[in-house]
């Protein structure tokens, strides 16, 4: 028995005795205005210094001091035209930490290994991101030539196989409104007018995969369906990609089943339900 000594009430390691205390004096006020700035950039699809000084309600040097900061370490980046800012990869990076823990990324990697091994084809995630497709995981083909996505490529939605398998099942108004920014043509296949990307999406809907034929990249095909969440909305596309001369028009739509059941899997398993 020890004498004259009281012991103290044992903490979890790694936290500090004001732990539970919130208050502005347990805040580093400079980063929490930085990591303010930055929330306010990754809600809105490029800003420039003078309207994020307003969103957030800082100066404009403060603004820009915070910013040049997040870019010299990739967490932010400057689009020269119009000088707008936007997040940039190196926070994405850190966000891919807190991906390993979601359950689409978690619960779809054994169903996207499955779905190469049965297609012999490159199987791949994504989600949507200010009005792109956003690459979270791929699970690779053996072969030679095959599709390469590395996780955070960002591409147009019309013309990904992902991006119109979510397209499909979206509302009106939020097709117009990515479309209204613009349906640029990659190949002679792209679908550059609107009239005829409703048309496509009306025939994903009514198929339950989408196709993009050689639209994004000429010789390069992928067949996507979408997994939905609890409320029956469109969260994350799986797709499969790979060359044309192996991808072929007339395997459409055995890949396309296949594409589908893995997605309803992901969709299950993560709790959703398909509408």
């Amino acid at each position: 028995m020890q004498k004259g000594n009281v012991m103290a009430e044992s903490r979890p390691r790694g936290r500090p005795k004001s732990f539970h205390d919130k208050t502005a004096e347990n805040t580093i006020q400079s980063l929490d205005r930085a990591l303010m700035i930055l929330t306010a950039v990754s809600e809105a699809g490029g800003l420039t210094l003078s309207e994020l000084a307003a969103r957030t309600g800082q100066s404009a040097p403060t603004v820009y001091r915070v910013m040049t900061t997040f870019q010299t370490h990739s967490f932010a980046e400057m689009e020269e035209p119009g000088q707008l800012w936007h997040v940039g990869g190196g926070a994405f990076r850190v966000g891919s930490a807190f991906l390993r823990r979601t359950k689409v990324v978690e619960r779809s990697r054994q169903v996207m290994d499955r779905l190469m091994r049965a297609t012999g084809e490159t199987a791949n995630l994504g989600v949507e991101m200010r009005d792109q497709v956003l690459f979270l995981s791929q699970v690779e083909t053996h072969e030679t030539i095959r599709a390469f996505f590395p996780p955070g490529t960002l591409g147009p939605m019309h013309v990904s196989g992902i991006g119109k398998a979510l397209l499909a099942w979206y509302p009106e108004d939020r097709i117009t409104a990515i479309a209204a920014k613009g349906l640029p043509c990659f190949t002679a296949c792209s679908l550059g007018e609107v009239g005829a990307l409703r048309t496509d999406l009306v025939a994903t809907r009514a198929r339950g995969y989408a196709l993009d034929d050689e639209e994004r990249a000429e010789g390069m095909r992928c067949v996507a369906a979408p997994v939905f969440n609890a409320h029956g909305e469109p969260v994350a596309g799986i797709s499969v990609s790979g060359p044309a001369f192996r991808l072929t028009q007339d395997r459409t739509a055995e890949i396309g089943a296949l594409v589908r059941k893995a997605a309803d899997e992901v969709t299950e398993a993560t709790g959703g339900r398909v509408p």
